[in-house]
């Protein structure tokens, strides 16, 4: 989805970088902070909550390492929500294609 909305953003002639964090234990520390110093903004994207989660990792990391940057969460907000499958839940949370792109376009702005 990450991928897709990057496209979408290149179509639009945003400059964007997709990082994979398939794992956050250990966290890579140094992608994180790179992306940081390059860009001076980073989107978070994962299908969990936004508290605890990926963004907040990233939140820590560069708090500790001084790197100012904005940083931005899409994910489940810290509500119930309903149970469903992920292509139906995707669209409403915002964390499909289409979904990432307008948050991006929005948070670029």
């Amino acid at each position: 989805n990450s991928l897709q909305a990057a496209k979408q953003l290149a179509e639009d002639g945003m400059s964007v970088a997709v990082i994979d964090m398939h794992t956050i234990k250990p966290i890579d520390r140094e992608a994180i902070i790179n992306a940081a110093r390059t860009t001076g903004s980073i989107i978070t994207v994962e299908d969990h909550n936004v508290l605890g989660g990926l963004g907040s990792i990233v939140a820590d990391v560069l708090m500790e390492a001084g790197v100012p940057a904005r940083l931005k969460k899409i994910g489940i907000p810290d509500k119930f929500v309903p149970f469903g499958y992920p292509d139906e839940l995707y669209p409403v949370y915002g964390f499909d294609g289409p979904g990432i792109a307008a948050t991006a376009r929005q948070f670029m702005q």
